[in-house]
This record gives C-alpha cells, structure tokens and sequence, in this order.
C-alpha cells in the first residue's frame, strides 16, 4: 500500500504535477476519441445499415450509457484495488474493444461492441477527478481539473476529425478503426506518465472503510452534490444532442455539405480545450466563486445555441464555437466541484457526476433526435435551451465563494 501519511500532493510545476496531468490528459485523449469516433460518422451508418437519423444516433448513446452503468462498479474497484491499476485496465479492454467495433456484421452487434466499449472506457472518468485531487496540492486542484477537462476536449475533437474524413474517403469502419489505434498510443502514454500513487491508499479489507452503499448515499444526501448531478445530465444532454444531429443539418439546404466538411465544424472543440481552463482558473477570481462561474458559462451556451438558428454557415460555426467554450467551462467547474464537497467517497462522489453526465448524453441525446425529426433544427434548438434554461434555475441555488480547509485525507472541511 501507498503511505499516504503527509502526503499533502504534488505541487504545481513540480514533475509529479506534470506526471498527472499529462497521463490524465493522453487517458482522456483515449477515452474520448473512443467514445464519439462514430459522432461524425452517424450520416454514413444511417445510409449503409438503412436507419433513422434517431436509430444511428444509438451508436453514441449505447457507448455512454455503457460507461454510465459502468462508473460507480468502477469507481468501487478503484477503492479495492487503487486509482492507477483500475484505469489501467480500463484503457486496455477499451482499445480491444474499440478495435473490434469496425468488424461489426449488422447494427444490433455494433450497438453491443459500443455499450461494451463505453462500459470499458467508463474506468477513466468514474477514477481520474478522484486520483486528480488525491495526487495534487489543494490549492492546484481547480486548475488541474480545468486542464484534465481540456485534454478530454483534444480527445473528442481527436475522434470526430479523424474518424469522419477518413471514413468518407474510405469507410465508416476505417474511420473507426484509425480512432481505436490513435487510442492505442495515447494508451501507451498514459501509462508512461502517470505517477504512482502516493495520496490514497487501497481499501483492500471488507471494513477497511465505508460500504460502498454509504459512501453512495452519503453524496446522495447532499443537495448540493444533487444539483451538481443535474448539470451533468442537463448540460451533457443538450451538448451531445447539438453535435449528434448536426451533421444531418449541414447536409440539408442551405448548407449542402459533404461529410468532410461538416465534420471540421468539431474543431470548436478547440474552443473548450481553453475555456475549460479558463473557468478553473476563474473559479478562484470572481466574486461568488464556482457559481458564479457556472451559470456564465451556461449562459454562453444559451447565446451560442440561439445563434446557430440563423441559416449562414457563419453563423453556425460562430455560434457552435461559442456554445462548445460555454459547455467545457460548465463542465470543468462542475466536475472539479464535486470532489471538493464529498466528505467522504470522493470515487463515488465523481462516478455519481459521470453516471448522470453520461445517462444525460444517452437519453437526451437520443430524445432530441425526435425533435429533430418533428420540427428540425429549430425543434430541437429549444429543447436543449429549456434543459439549459432549468440547470441555471439549479445552479443558482448553489453556495457562493467556498473556502477549503482542514485535512484533505479525512475530507473534513470548512465551508464560507
């Protein structure tokens, strides 16, 4: 077992630091890639297994509902077993899997490749934020989790824009399979990077700690962890349902585009790989803290989204860049939150924040495809801005600026 006893994490630029963070980022490049490769494919596998824009979209929603169910048995093995060897095992069976994916008969075999693929991948996120804060100084933890955010970010980016230019020259099951091997490597440097770990040590005996239901229950209870939950469903919901289907509106007039043009359009990605570390960073700065924070950035999705409605190609991407960097920044100060209010189950608590982010991406994702098809864009345009519209009633109710102290081991804290 790590001796865990004075270890107050490695400090920011210190090479432990690096470690983490460059190791999270190439998991996360990993895990994302692998799981929207097909985002930017969905046309191609509408066209050659003959199904419905919604149909096809099950091809993203089964992966994530495969790492949804799979976060919190994840994050209990990473209690039992330690932080570094779950993910590690997690980040190999999915680059099996991911490789088996384009082999795919017919649709029903792909759909269970993605579930068992994404229930593979779901050992990063459920583990990486909790192995994050136990590994880094305290006062670096907003703005490592910001980072860890943006490596996701360069990972889905690095899924979509390569899986659907190749796929359209070649085929959906090329695409696919090039993503998987890009995956591979960034496997291989994931494990390079990654530090042991020295701030938790595992709970190898059946009372070497609270049950599994408790520490569940405990995060449960909080109405604050509650809300926080629902942004990841609503705001992940709405941001999957946007890239999901826009693909089938770019190839319809007035845009008319082919598939490797539309699928640049997930370079605003790019723009999430900086706003979400602008939030960590902005986190600490503005009056009222992480809220504060949060409900900007929700705002800016709304903004972004409504521009996209204007029907120039400008205008989309403009307002598509800025609903991305809305999102990310979102995202990171969430996600970075909930560890820091768990008391205790600080796994649990981030596998609770990814069950309903990634259950948000499967269902909403799914169910704004019949918006899409009943009234377009714009049905499905104010679908997601009502789901934006109820997370920032939520988000409000959320603490001002919060002050941390006392021991980061026990979890015992002071809040303002």
């Amino acid at each position: 077992m790590a001796d865990t006893a004075g270890f107050a994490g490695h400090p920011r630029g210190s090479a432990g630091y690096r470690g983490v963070l460059v190791g999270l980022a190439a998991a996360g490049i990993a895990t994302f890639a692998q799981l929207y490769s097909v985002q930017g494919l969905l046309p191609q596998l509408a066209a050659d297994f003959h199904v419905s824009a919604a149909t096809a979209a099950l091809s993203v929603s089964a992966a994530t509902l495969g790492l949804a169910v799979a976060v919190i048995p994840w994050s209990a093995a990473a209690d039992r077993y330690g932080r570094l060897p779950v993910m590690r095992a997690a980040i190999i069976a999915a680059v099996v899997l991911g490789l088996l994916v384009p082999l795919s008969p017919d649709f029903s075999v792909l759909l269970a490749l993605r579930f068992a693929e994404g229930a593979a991948l779901g050992g990063i996120p459920a583990v990486a934020l909790a192995y994050l804060s136990e590994e880094v100084s305290s006062a670096s933890a907003a703005v490592a989790a910001g980072t860890y955010v943006s490596g996701t970010t360069v990972g889905g980016l690095a899924g979509r824009i390569l899986a659907a230019p190749v796929g359209e020259y070649s085929s959906w099951r090329i695409g696919v399979a090039a993503v998987s091997l890009l995956a591979a490597a960034a496997a291989v440097v994931f494990m390079a990077a990654a530090p042991r770990q020295q701030g938790y040590s595992p709970q190898r005996r059946a009372d070497g700690g609270p049950r599994l239901a408790s520490r569940l229950a405990g995060n449960l209870r909080s109405g604050r962890q509650l809300v926080l939950y629902a942004q990841a469903f609503l705001l992940m919901g709405g941001f999957v349902a946007v890239y999901n289907y826009l693909g089938f509106r770019l190839e319809l007039a007035p845009f008319n585009l082919p598939q490797s043009l539309a699928s640049s359009l997930f370079l605003s990605y790019l723009a999430g790989t900086w706003s979400s570390r602008f939030a960590g960073r902005a986190s600490g700065r503005a009056a009222g803290g992480r809220r504060t924070v949060l409900l900007a950035c929700t705002g800016v999705m709304a903004v972004g989204l409504a521009v996209t409605l204007f029907h120039s190609l400008a205008a989309v991407i403009a307002g598509l860049v800025v609903f991305t960097g809305g999102f990310f920044g979102a995202h990171a100060v969430a996600s970075g939150w909930v560890p820091v209010l768990a008391s205790e189950g600080r796994a649990q608590a981030s596998s609770l924040y990814n069950l309903a982010y990634y259950t948000g991406s499967s269902l909403v994702g799914w169910t704004a495809g019949l918006f899409f098809q009943g009234a377009g864009w714009n049905g499905l345009a104010g679908f997601v801005l009502s789901l934006m519209a109820v997370a920032a009633v939520l988000a409000a109710t959320l603490p001002g600026q919060q002050r941390q102290a006392g021991n980061r081991r026990t979890g015992r804290r002071l809040e303002a």
